[in-house]
């Protein structure tokens, strides 16, 4: 059979890290041990049983068997303009403010293809989302690393960038609940952001895949509640983590009509939009009672805590999320991010992902997800408490 050469932007894609992750893990599993897995961020709950009735309902509907509209049912796009309404204060023209998206995933790697030229520049946090890179390398641009620092509380300082740096960059990412640390941003955080892409021309895109989950009683800030956001940048939501819909791949940006525009344009030589009742049961999750949100949010913290107060016990110096469902620990001394994982996935048989896979300054820190029940978190902290690494510590 004959072997085609793949297209050379094909061969510039980053290996997907998460797809290697869960390879080594299914590795172990498949030899019959019991691994608790930590390092996934897939989210365990079901989706809320109000939401998959109406896609029941919804699915039997004729209408529903025939191509949708182009850029998305308007139903839709206008729960969405009162979701955020509603949940930020903030005002968006569901015509002209928004872009459904095939989950956030795809509209955060389409995003560069919509505003790049080969060789712009794109900003881009270290760590973070390893799959920002997979739409820079398609759009043939150049990545800038913004270094993630604890002491900066996870946040860039972008005084450490050059004026040519700043210049040459057309757009930024930025993620906040962060993933993989856990941190969150401040106002004046996003008002510096707002600032300085208004004075170098750059379009932000902020992924705000966690908007819903913030802890301590703090709700995570929508970058588009400040002043001047929409005239500079963009928000990616996803229904993946709020309404446990991952598997349903259904998201949507909204913000700056020209990106919007050219999220759609592009799409519309994509797709022929989502699944209609798929976007109608989406619709009922963004305006139905949010108690199954609530309740989410409390349960990601209970684990959150359970986790954080059973490894600082056993000696482990780790420090508590703000907000997302991951925790960022950093790693025991004498270790790589990479060989702490795998001492405890081959010692204990519990799986975390290595820091060093989010980026360059994700190096000494281990992501560890709170997507498990409160009994494997108490037995992986168990396990972890019989390592002969912290019985040397008593």
């Amino acid at each position: 059979m004959k072997n085609f050469k793949k297209a050379s932007r094909l061969e510039m894609l980053p290996q997907q890290f998460f797809a290697s992750l869960a390879g080594t893990v299914n590795a172990v599993v498949n030899k019959g041990h019991d691994v608790i897995n930590l390092g996934q961020g897939n989210p365990d709950q079901p989706t809320p049983p109000h939401i998959v009735d109406k896609l029941k309902e919804a699915a039997s509907s004729p209408a529903n068997h025939k191509y949708p509209p182009f850029r998305g049912l308007t139903s839709f796009k206008e729960a969405i303009s009162a979701f955020y309404l509603r949940e930020y204060g903030v005002e968006i023209n569901p015509e002209t403010e928004v872009a459904v998206l095939f989950g956030g995933k795809a509209g955060l790697v389409e995003i560069p293809q919509c505003l790049l030229n080969p060789g712009d520049g794109v900003l881009v946090p270290d760590p973070g989302y390893p799959d920002y890179l997979s739409g820079v390398a398609l759009a043939e641009a150049k990545m800038v690393t913004m270094p993630l620092k604890e002491e900066n509380g996870f946040l860039p300082d972008y005084s450490d960038h050059s004026p040519e740096e700043l210049e040459n960059a057309k757009v930024m990412f930025l993620n906040y609940p962060n993933n993989p640390t856990g941190a969150t941003a401040t106002s004046q955080f996003f008002e510096e952001t707002v600032e300085l892409a208004a004075q170098h021309d750059i379009c932000v895109v902020h992924d705000f895949a966690y908007g819903a989950i913030g802890f301590d009683g703090q709700k995570p800030i929508s970058f588009l509640e400040t002043t001047g956001a929409k005239d500079v940048g963009i928000e990616i939501y996803t229904l993946s983590k709020t309404y446990n819909m991952a598997g349903w791949r259904v998201g949507f940006a909204v913000g700056n009509k020209s990106v919007i525009e050219a999220i759609n344009l592009l799409q519309d030589h994509l797709y022929v939009s989502l699944f209609g009742a798929i976007q109608e049961a989406a619709t009922t999750a963004l305006l139905s009672p949010q108690d199954c949100v609530t309740d989410l949010v409390a349960t990601y913290e209970d684990r959150r805590n359970l986790l954080i107060s059973g490894l600082q016990e056993i000696g482990w110096d780790v420090k508590a999320p703000q907000g997302s469902f991951f925790a960022w620990l950093k790693v025991p001394e004498g270790f790589t991010s990479v060989e702490f994982s795998t001492y405890l996935l081959e010692k204990i048989n519990v799986a975390v992902a290595p820091g060093v896979g989010f980026g360059e300054y994700g190096e000494g820190y281990v992501r560890v997800g709170l997507l498990t029940t409160n009994e494997r978190i108490k037995e992986a902290i168990s396990r972890i408490e019989n390592l002969e690494l912290f019985h040397k510590r008593d």
